[in-house]
């Protein structure tokens, strides 16, 4: 199995290999199958950026009438509208957070255990185990083995489902603050409120029998009619807030201009960063800030830091600046740090969503305007049109966005 891409150009060439086969993508992609041949294993690109929604959607558009690809085209829009939807309640992320913390210091030492082995891969159950097993071994799950693995957490250990989304933050390669964690909530019927999924054998024998022809043991924990949904209790507010009004492009002031390269976004060469002129390019990352449980593991780590170098290398060559990736447990002093050092007067970067990244976002405004250094912060013009759509469901929302697709299409096509 090639490995998934962690770089543009193996993205690139990854895509350009998945593509010709998109015709049969609806009928075969909820199968879980061996080397995942079925799906794109885009994800990673996707949620960092080294390959853009954008890039893919008018690629396909390019080469398939949309009726035939709109199964993809939905499953390439799921992202943004998770990150949408979040961006208008961003008190859910701040709460499973705040859930997170508690129930690790209130729970019995017992449960603790027991949502230790489950997540080791160690639950008896062995269709369930060996999905736990290649998450950690890979960083890597099929979206149909995520919904039957979390709804196992969730439905058949009892366990919360905040500490079962930290577990697959943790070890992700694509882990996404909006998508896992609004899923995660999908799954235990709080974002469609009294809608759960229920992980059940039939669903597993039909789209991954490999798993059930290995090992049959404990399957009866999962049999059709056993699994029963957990009550999930609401503790964030989830009322629609005012999406953030970024700028889609970065004012020309004559100021000595810094770029910060943050994990969000690793695509400053295309879009509205594209045209800038600055002294100097960076990146941050920090191994040990915050609690443990809120950190990427060894594998994640690793990921991240190819997924930056390469985002810096795109950005040495377009930019023709010096470029530095810095590791520090306090980003944004290190920012700050970085600017004054190389005598920038304005940081500009893409706005980061509501995630880790932006958590570091009101702390560093703070720090660079005590320094007196301006932070500028845009937003991809597509991702605000995208975003304002997400107010409510999934199908509302790719009602509106395919017809924009549908008309950007038809634009193109009169060029």
């Amino acid at each position: 199995m090639n490995p998934i891409p962690l770089t543009r150009h193996d993205a690139l060439a990854d895509w350009s290999a998945f593509l010709p086969g998109l015709g049969d993508y609806a009928m075969r992609r909820n199968h879980v199958e061996p080397h995942h041949r079925n799906v794109s294993r885009l994800s990673v690109a996707l949620c960092h950026r080294i390959l853009l929604e954008d890039e893919v959607v008018f690629d396909t558009l390019r080469n398939y009438e949309f009726h035939t690809v709109e199964k993809w085209l939905q499953e390439v829009c799921w992202r943004r509208y998770w990150k949408g939807w979040l961006e208008q309640r961003p008190d859910v992320w701040s709460t499973w957070q705040r859930r997170v913390r508690e129930l690790h210091g209130t729970l019995p030492e017992a449960v603790l255990r027991r949502a230790q082995a489950v997540a080791a891969g160690e639950s008896s159950v062995a269709c369930m185990d060996a999905i736990a097993r290649e998450l950690i071994t890979t960083g890597y799950l099929h979206n149909h083995a995520r919904m039957w693995w979390a709804s196992f957490w969730i439905h058949v250990e009892r366990l919360p489902w905040e500490l079962g989304a930290e577990w697959f933050f943790r070890n992700l390669l694509d882990a996404d603050p909006a998508s896992n964690t609004l899923s995660w909530r999908w799954v235990a019927g709080l974002q469609t409120p009294g809608k759960t999924y229920l992980v059940r054998e039939s669903n597993i024998a039909k789209y991954a029998p490999e798993f059930l022809l290995r090992d049959r043991a404990g399957i009866e924990r999962i049999a059709d009619g056993a699994v029963t949904p957990a009550v999930a209790i609401e503790f964030a507010n989830t009322a629609l807030e005012t999406l953030p009004d970024y700028p889609g492009a970065v004012p020309d002031k004559g100021r000595r201009i810094g770029i910060w390269l943050h994990a969000d976004d690793l695509l400053p060469e295309i879009g509205p960063l594209a045209n800038l002129s600055p002294i100097a390019v960076a990146a941050f990352t920090s191994k040990n800030s915050g609690p443990h449980y809120f950190a990427p593991n060894e594998l994640r780590m690793a990921a991240l830091g190819k997924l930056l170098a390469d985002g810096l290398a795109r950005a040495a060559a377009h930019f023709q600046c010096s470029t530095e990736l810095n590791e520090d447990d306090d980003p944004a002093a290190s920012i700050c740090n970085w600017a004054a050092i190389h005598g920038i007067e304005e940081v500009v970067s893409f706005a980061p969503t509501v995630g880790p990244v932006g958590d570091l976002v009101p702390q560093l405004q703070q720090r660079l305007n005590s320094a007196g250094i301006a932070l500028t912060l845009i937003r991809r013009c597509s991702d605000t049109h995208a975003f304002k759509l997400a107010v409510t469901g999934f199908f509302p929302f790719w009602g509106k966005m395919s017809r924009h697709l549908n008309q950007l299409t038809s634009q193109s096509a009169d060029r």
